[in-house]
């Protein structure tokens, strides 16, 4: 949500920068002040970390709440805590210490309480947190979602008024970098039960522990405002003063945007992005997340076959589409995985040991998907192929699923493909209802570790939309995460085995690694993203 996400489970998002207002106010305070404005994808959904299951949502989130880390030039540092966390019991012990100058908006003091608070109601099932199970492996967490433990009884505790203190059932290797995502920030208990249902659907039915307040919100809006947060531990250090976004959904809206001085930074794709590469605003970003295709079995009953699922991902020409289609940066993919963000202790790209052996599965060949769809066909007793792609109503997501449909009808005439373009959040809901043939799905890391992306596709997991199973992937998905530090070779084997099987299975087809083509004023200077694909502001500044 960082979005993680979701790209959400998300659909990723271009998060992009606005220039700061200047002439509407003539005070001398006002000149004074930096305001850089995003440009997003599409609305913001909510603001309850509980709740929040795209990308969209979880930078407005990271905006405005804090959690015990944070990333800062890519590093993990303190946030709420005042220090990184005191490891013991073998490493399935961590005890946080939390600063005393803490503050809600409100006024009031932030404590260990919120913290215990916080992550129980996540893993309550009441709560119906999409995210919940990201918090597998913390004790009883397990039990608990399944409905056998009472939410009270997960691993964690406050010891005194700022002590926050966490029970793993197994040593994780990746915790630090996973309570950096934004479902981990604590929520402040009386402002949930003072607005009930109402919290996180405006900006005055949330309390903000983090750098900004959220202002101008009340749920759909296609433009809101971030007000930077005096409350805040930190807020001689926060630079920018505000923040803007502004929903822009199609190229040549962005485009004008931004050559009429109005927006600093956009993000364009397609034409609009190949006529400007060689203006010096012109720059692109690799991003860590992934699209992907979701195919619901239960609904088109051909794609039981795992050799129809093998043709339709023979038949996508990635280089192709990316260059013609997108021309944003992007790179294809063979794994869910994206490519730069998690190594080994020599020095080896994860996708570059997981790619090994995977052309016949996630390469061009037309020939061959001929091929593998008429025998599929034949073994699944079906003469025909007819399926709806369901994606966003934006140009490029648009333009997506046009490239893709006339791909897979090029496997024979007996293929009839259509596709359906929907608003961001519907298309969410229809995934979240499985009420799909094949989707258009999107995740950015939630943190950076293969794990992030692996886990959504193990049996039961919220969002696994077309609800795959396979015993093997989820025997080696549970094993790594589960493997003892001290063991990391064996859990990035069980991973990389676990990347190679969904791809070779054709669960989902993965199809390209985000990349991002900006135009950005060239006075925006330190404007970067974590490795959850959140940006964060500490090095903005705007000369």
């Amino acid at each position: 949500m960082k979005i993680k996400t979701a790209l959400t489970g998300v659909a990723m998002s271009s998060l992009v920068v606005l220039m700061a207002a200047c002439g509407s106010n003539n005070s001398s305070s006002s000149a004074k002040k930096t305001t850089i404005t995003y440009m997003q994808g599409d609305v913001l959904q909510t603001m309850d970390p509980a709740h929040a299951s795209d990308i969209i949502s979880g930078q407005s989130i990271d905006d405005t709440e804090s959690g015990l880390y944070r990333y800062k030039n890519k590093k993990i540092v303190p946030d709420l805590a005042t220090k990184n966390a005191t490891v013991t019991n073998n490493g399935k012990t961590y005890t946080f210490h939390l600063r005393k100058n803490a503050k809600w908006s409100d006024g009031k003091a932030l404590t260990a309480n919120d913290f215990v608070y916080s992550w129980q109601r996540i893993v309550n099932p009441q709560t119906k947190s999409e995210y919940a199970y990201i918090f597998s492996g913390i004790k009883n967490a397990d039990a608990i979602m399944a409905g056998k433990k009472n939410y009270r009884t997960l691993g964690v505790k406050a010891i005194g008024k700022y002590t926050f203190q966490v029970q793993l059932e197994k040593a994780m290797p990746y915790f630090n970098s996973m309570i950096t995502l934004q479902t981990f920030d604590p929520v402040e208990k009386s402002a949930v039960e003072k607005y009930g249902a109402k919290f996180g659907t405006n900006a005055k039915y949330v309390t903000y522990s983090g750098e900004y307040r959220l202002k101008k919100w009340s749920g759909s809006e296609t433009t809101w405002t971030e007000n930077k947060n005096k409350s805040y531990w930190n807020a001689k250090n926060v630079n920018v003063d505000q923040i803007k976004y502004q929903v822009v959904k199609d190229n040549s809206t962005a485009l004008n945007l931004f050559e009429d001085g109005k927006i600093d930074d956009v993000s364009v794709s397609g034409d609009s992005a190949t006529q400007k590469q060689n203006d010096p605003a012109y720059n692109t970003v690799l991003q860590n997340g992934t699209y992907y295709l979701e195919l619901n079995q239960d609904k088109v009953p051909a794609l039981k076959n795992q050799k129809v699922r093998q043709a339709l991902s023979l038949a996508i020409n990635r280089k192709q589409f990316i260059k013609q289609v997108l021309g944003d940066g992007s790179k294809p993919i063979k794994t869910v995985v994206p490519a730069n963000m998690m190594s080994n202790s020599q020095g080896t790209d994860f996708t570059t040991a997981a790619d090994k052996g995977l052309n016949a599965y996630a390469s061009y060949n037309l020939a061959k998907a001929k091929q593998l769809f008429k025998e599929g066909m034949k073994e699944a007793g079906q003469s025909s192929l007819k399926m709806t792609l369901l994606t966003d109503d934006t140009d490029t997501a648009k333009a997506t699923v046009e490239y893709l449909q006339n791909a897979f009808q090029k496997l024979g005439s007996n293929v009839t493909v259509s596709t359906k373009e929907v608003p961001f959040k519907t298309r969410l809901q229809l995934s979240a209802d499985k009420n799909f043939d094949v989707v258009v799905s999107a995740w950015s890391a939630d943190f950076p570790d293969a794990i992030s992306f692996l886990d959504l596709f193990t049996t039961g997991n919220t969002y696994n939309r077309a609800q795959w199973s396979n015993s093997e992937y989820d025997r080696l998905i549970q094993a790594s995460k589960t493997t003892d530090s001290n063991n990391p070779s064996k859990r990035w084997n069980d991973m990389v085995k676990a990347a190679q099987l969904l791809t070779k299975q054709d669960a989902v087809i993965p199809v390209y690694q985000s990349g991002k083509a900006h135009l950005t004023n060239t006075k925006v200077k330190g404007l970067h993203t974590s490795p959850n694909g959140m940006i964060y502001w500490d090095t903005v500044t705007k000369k």
